[in-house]
């Protein structure tokens, strides 16, 4: 089993979360986060006065999967999210030891359907 961790644009997000249900994945966890990559934020005008933002809003999304389901997840983001300009975000894959559905003590690949 594998984590994914997206950092995406949030006006992606609809188009992420439909792009993943459609390959089956319906679970995810969803947060809202400000960061910066090589953009390194930008300036914007407030009242006649500029000024840094230096952390640029972004959008998180969880989502744990089966291995079989690992290369097909990522494609399903990484086409939904990019816009083909910088800041389009990144995808990070972690390995998940163990999962445990709370209600019903389903483990590991059982507790993610």
């Amino acid at each position: 089993m594998k984590m994914i961790r997206a950092i995406i644009k949030p006006f992606k997000l609809d188009d992420v979360k439909d792009a993943l249900i459609e390959v089956g994945i319906s679970g995810m966890t969803v947060t809202e986060v400000r960061g910066h990559g090589r953009q390194k934020g930008h300036t914007e005008l407030y009242r006649g006065a500029e000024y840094n933002v230096d952390f640029v809003p972004k959008t998180e999304i969880s989502v744990a999967v089966a291995e079989s389901q690992l290369d097909e997840a990522i494609e399903a983001i990484r086409s939904a999210a990019c816009s083909g300009k910088i800041g389009d975000g990144k995808i990070f894959v972690y390995p998940i030891e163990q999962v445990i559905r709370i209600r019903t003590g389903e483990e590991n690949e059982d507790a993610l359907l």
